[in-house]
């Protein structure tokens, strides 16, 4: 049985010596291009021209090497002062902090010492004022001033107070001087050497002092009486005038200083006036010299009244002082009077007031 060939391939030794060939040719022209292209290429192997500018790049290249050099070390030593700039910044700050420290320290001290200090001022003007008050308490407020010649400007045991005070001051014959005989021989003389009297300007100063001790809340009344009654300042009987209003006071005090005592004395139409005023006075001061010489009227005998028949007329006018109001007595003692002074202690004492005869020399 005959073999069946299988065909040649195309593949022949001629296309292999071909691609040997080409292999070949490759390394040849591999092993002639030159490998070290990046090689520095000696000066000397250079062109003429081409060597002053290799001189020159190489001058430029080293100068910026010093250049970047001398820039590491500066900022190598900016960055020193930084540091050393922040160290002595915190250390200035807290010099600061501790300075204000102190300042603060130093202020709050002396804050506290001038609160201290204010304080004790204030605690000193307190004790003031409650000893002012006190003062005024016992006195009364100084509404005017009153500047007196003797050595006493007090009266002890006489309380200036209350809300409406009524003041009576007798102005008859008997208040010129201290004996009946001296009273006669003044009732002939001038208005000027009568209202000069050192009894009458005695009168007139303890009125004055009075009219000083008045509360500034309170109201007052003066009433001069002898045979009658009347006001110290002309239409005002039946009202109450304000301590606060010195006008009015000094006005009251003026009016006195120009009153001539004449007449006699008639103590029960002084005492019938404080039933008239409304409301009521809650004290009187009464200023006299004696027991009174006539009651509503005329005496019958003549203008001669005995010593039992005054101590008859003082108890009648005694009777119409209302009931609740004190009657403060400055007596003004007159010589042969005895029974004056007993009888208004008597009347002070049952009204609740207070009796007092000043010195010659007061106030």
């Amino acid at each position: 049985m005959a073999r069946n060939r299988r065909p040649l391939p195309n593949f022949s030794l001629s296309f292999l010596d071909i691609m040997s060939c080409g292999l070949g040719a490759m390394v040849l022209v591999f092993l002639i291009i030159k490998h070290n292209v990046n090689a520095a290429v000696p000066a000397a192997a250079m062109p003429p021209d081409q060597r002053g500018e290799v001189s020159l790049l190489d001058k430029e290249v080293l100068d910026g090497r010093k250049g970047l050099a001398e820039l590491r070390n500066t900022i190598a030593e900016v960055e020193q002062q930084k540091v050393i700039a922040a160290g002595l910044a915190r250390r200035i700050q807290e010099q600061v902090r501790e300075a204000q420290g102190d300042t603060e320290a130093k202020r709050a001290s002396s804050a506290s010492d001038e609160i201290m200090a204010l304080e004790a001022q204030v605690r000193d003007l307190e004790r003031e004022k409650q000893q002012m008050e006190a003062e005024r308490t016992k006195t009364g407020e100084h509404t005017r001033s009153f500047s007196g010649e003797g050595t006493r400007q007090y009266l002890t045991g006489l309380q200036i107070g209350g809300e409406r005070i009524l003041v009576l001051l007798d102005i008859s014959a008997s208040m010129l001087d201290e004996t009946l005989v001296n009273v006669i021989r003044r009732k002939n003389m001038t208005d000027a050497r009568r209202t000069g009297s050192v009894k009458w300007r005695q009168a007139v100063a303890t009125l004055d002092w009075l009219t000083t001790r008045f509360p500034a809340s309170s109201k007052f009344q003066v009433y001069l009486f002898s045979t009658d009654v009347k006001a110290a300042i002309p239409g005002t009987e039946g009202q109450w005038l304000n301590v606060n209003e010195s006008a009015r006071l000094d006005a009251a005090v003026d009016a006195v200083k120009a009153v001539v005592p004449e007449g006699g004395t008639s103590l029960q139409r002084a005492f019938q006036e404080i039933a008239r005023l409304r409301p009521l006075p809650d004290n009187v001061y009464l200023i006299t010299d004696g027991l009174p010489t006539q009651g509503l009227g005329a005496p019958r005998s003549g203008g001669k009244v005995s010593g039992n028949e005054r101590f008859k007329l003082f108890n009648a006018a005694a009777n119409q002082v209302p009931n609740g109001v004190p009657i403060n007595t400055i007596l003004l003692p007159m010589e042969g009077d005895p029974m004056a002074a007993f009888s208004f202690w008597g009347l002070a004492v049952a009204s609740g007031g207070s009796f007092l005869s000043p010195a010659a020399d007061w106030p």
